[in-house]
């Protein structure tokens, strides 16, 4: 027995509900309905960006990062800051001196300056 497809529906013994023209079976009857319905353009506002900040990863971890909060909260952001600015300037010349002394060069140097900041990070002295 075989089976073929017409647009009446399968002719060989099954049948088919299929009725009407290919443009309504593949469109739907309601299309041209939906497509007035719905707008062809839609409009999506920018994604807002937050802008980049500085900030340490361990902010509030530490010994002495209770310490240094209240430090800042009693002398002020912005004294503390050139504060804390003074005071990495003067650890960094003394590991530069320290280097000197011992003979190691500017990349080990930089590598021990790098090294204080992590500690002084995990530490928290710079919450």
């Amino acid at each position: 027995m075989a089976i073929t497809i017409s647009a009446t529906g399968f002719k060989g013994g099954l049948y088919s509900s299929f009725h009407g023209s290919w443009g309504t079976s593949l469109l739907g009857e309601d299309h041209t309905m939906l497509t007035k319905s719905v707008p062809t353009c839609i409009r999506v506002a920018k994604p807002v960006r937050s802008s980049p900040m500085m900030k340490n990863v361990n902010e509030g971890k530490g010994v002495f990062a209770p310490l240094v909060v209240v430090a800042r909260d009693v002398i002020g952001k912005k004294r503390f800051n050139q504060l804390r600015g003074k005071a990495i300037a003067l650890h960094s010349q003394v590991i530069t001196e320290f280097c000197k002394s011992i003979g190691a060069d500017a990349k080990q140097r930089q590598g021990l300056i790098r090294l204080a900041k992590k500690n002084g990070e995990l530490l928290g002295f710079l919450a």
